[in-house]
């Protein structure tokens, strides 16, 4: 399904995925509250899944749907939309006191994480499905 979105989405995610796992393994050995630390990195984890597929959506929908002046327009109000509800999670998170905020924000950046190490992540996967031979400039164009 994340594949029909986009073709580098469900490398981006597997990433994010990876990223919060040695997150956690890594973290959870210096915090005295694992508990609220892990909570807050599965809170923030979801968020960058969530805003990577929300990411890959409106792209797709600006490109089919909208005109060159719409699609500017809305890929703006969807990006800021993403970031109020990021500001909204965390700010129930204090409210409610759900999980570390640090920890959560340790795991939004996992997006950024993961879209800086997509290429590496791809070869990886390729390499695993036995398919590490093919070039990378069959694939860029197959993402273009």
């Amino acid at each position: 399904m994340l594949r029909r979105l986009n073709d580098a989405l469900p490398d981006l995610v597997l990433g994010i995925i990876v990223y919060g796992v040695l997150a956690e393994l890594i973290g959870v050995w210096f915090v005295t509250d694992k508990v609220r630390y892990s909570t807050g990195l599965l809170i923030g984890i979801s968020l960058a899944v969530g805003m990577a597929i929300h990411i890959a959506v409106v792209i797709r929908d600006a490109v089919e749907i909208y005109g060159e002046h719409g699609a500017r327009n809305r890929v703006i109000a969807k990006s800021l939309l993403r970031y109020v509800v990021v500001v909204i999670v965390f700010f129930v998170m204090m409210k409610f006191n759900l999980g570390n905020l640090f920890s959560a924000f340790i795991g939004v950046l996992g997006l950024k994480i993961a879209a800086y190490l997509a290429p590496f992540t791809h070869k990886v996967i390729l390499k695993l499905q036995g398919r590490g031979d093919e070039s990378s400039d069959n694939d860029d164009n197959k993402n273009i």
